[in-house]
């Protein structure tokens, strides 16, 4: 199937052709680069925009179970609901259990819902190295909401606000304290955290541990993208659904205020200009990879492992061989 046809499809709802889409977007061969840049320019035609929300966490807390409970919710409203699960993988084989689909029992069974689960390979930031190109494939597809789960690796994990328009960051019970709340990293990025597992034994404590953070978050500095009242603490369970709608109602609350104040356009316009910087990058960097620069690149590494030559020397000379002489 060409590009164009493909691009048809996804733009039609084929599903067959979103999972090929983005099989096709994540690959890193050569040529499926360059077909993925042709299908994403054809993708970019149909104009639609979807509520992309970042959701992260530490492992454990429910991100999974959440997402299906919220992702139901969606649909039952007549929403239609994309699920971009990034699995950790081997640092080995660089494989990935990638078990999150199989967490999403009700939800993959929905007919308005797409769960697409994705290894992390080397990529950190808790997100794959493709999700940018992955969420404008659904967008295209006509969704609704993309939910972009993270893999959850802590307080660094903070590349999914740069893919995102809403960032949620789901705790637990008993996960900290007010000091927990000021530490600079993924807490200053967050626009709405959700205490999860609020139900039975744990509800008075994720109770107690919400008004901790609310309390946490009074004390970082306002952001100019923060509507009055955020970034907001609320509770939920994943469990019973209690609390889904409320917060549902202030991640609107928050993309609607931004659009009003012309920050959503921005937001989108930083994103695609750091999204054309991160290629570029990526770009430069698979340069390395050609054989003729492999060679020397073996070259210079073995006189740096003698101690003939620094490892900043050998650096710096190889760089300069990348140089275009144009």
């Amino acid at each position: 199937m060409d590009t164009d046809e493909l691009a048809k499809r996804v733009i039609a709802g084929d599903r067959r052709a979103l999972a090929r889409a983005i099989t096709l977007v994540e690959s890193a061969r050569g040529d499926h680069r360059e077909q993925a840049a042709r299908l994403l320019e054809r993708l970019a035609s149909s104009g639609r925009e979807a509520l992309r929300i970042g959701l992260s966490g530490t492992p454990g807390v429910g991100k999974s179970t959440f997402i299906e409970s919220f992702g139901l919710m969606l649909i039952g409203r007549g929403l239609k609901v994309a699920v971009l699960a990034v699995d950790p993988s081997s640092t080995r084989s660089g494989g990935s259990i990638l078990g999150d689909k199989t967490r999403m029992e009700r939800l993959s069974r929905e007919k308005n819902a797409f769960i697409r689960p994705s290894p992390s390979q080397t990529q950190l930031g808790g997100v794959a190295r493709r999700s940018r190109e992955a969420v404008a494939v659904c967008e295209a597809a006509g969704f609704d909401v993309v939910l972009i789960e993270t893999v959850g690796v802590g307080q660094s994990e903070t590349m999914v606000a740069a893919i995102s328009d809403l960032f949620v960051l789901l705790l637990a019970p008993a996960g900290g304290d007010e000091l927990q709340g000021v530490k600079r990293g993924i807490m200053e990025i967050a626009d709405l955290i959700l205490v999860n597992k609020a139900d039975g034994d744990l509800k008075a404590q994720a109770m107690r541990t919400c008004a901790d953070y609310a309390g946490a978050l009074r004390l970082l500095r306002q952001r100019p993208q923060d509507a009055p009242g955020f970034p907001r603490a609320l509770v939920v369970s994943a469990l019973t659904g209690e609390g889904r709608e409320t917060a549902w109602e202030a991640m609107q609350e928050l993309a609607n205020w931004r659009k009003s104040n012309s920050l959503w356009r921005k937001n989108r316009r930083d994103q695609a200009r750091s999204w054309f910087e991160e290629e570029l990058r990526l770009g430069l960097l698979a340069r390395l990879d050609a054989p003729e620069i492999q060679a020397r690149k073996q070259a210079l590494a073995a006189r740096v492992t003698e101690g003939g030559l620094s490892p900043v020397a050998a650096a710096q000379e190889l760089l300069a061989g990348l140089k275009n002489p144009e």
